[in-house]
């Protein structure tokens, strides 16, 4: 009985110690990343380098992969703007003169035709603008 308690907290000791060995710091930026900042507030063109809209927020899985953009379309400073749902895979993103220029092979009559969303501040989550929940006052916004 006496070594069976130095025991468990050697046990209890190395099972902390690899918990936190878990969470590491990295030594280098993996090379094919790129910062949220990126897409965040960028605008997002069609094709034919027509405005269409611009990206409201960056949703991301549990995980921490992107899945999704919000992209506001429509209106007219900031009025009547509507927020749709894109793949995060659908935006292609290239750099032009130290910028990011993002692109989507849709149209700005498509974008406004799809399925709305609004932003919950309570919940912090998007919901389909259909629904009858409140949202609370959405601050993010311009």
């Amino acid at each position: 009985m006496k070594f069976l308690l130095p025991a468990a907290a050697l046990v209890a000791g190395l099972a902390v110690t690899a918990a936190f060995a878990a969470t590491r710091t990295m030594n280098a930026i993996p090379a094919d990343s790129q910062t949220v900042t990126d897409f965040y507030k960028q605008s997002v063109y069609d094709p034919g380098r027509n405005k269409i809209g611009s990206v409201d927020d960056v949703l991301i899985d549990k995980q921490g992969k992107v899945t999704a953009l919000m992209v506001g379309v429509g209106g007219f400073l900031g009025m009547g703007e509507k927020d749709v749902a894109v793949p995060f895979a659908a935006v292609k993103a290239e750099k032009k003169d130290n910028s990011w220029y993002l692109t989507l092979d849709e149209t700005k009559d498509s974008l406004k035709a799809a399925p709305g969303f609004k932003y919950d501040r309570n919940k912090t989550s998007w919901l389909s603008d259909k629904s009858d929940q409140t949202t609370g006052s959405d601050t993010r916004k311009k």
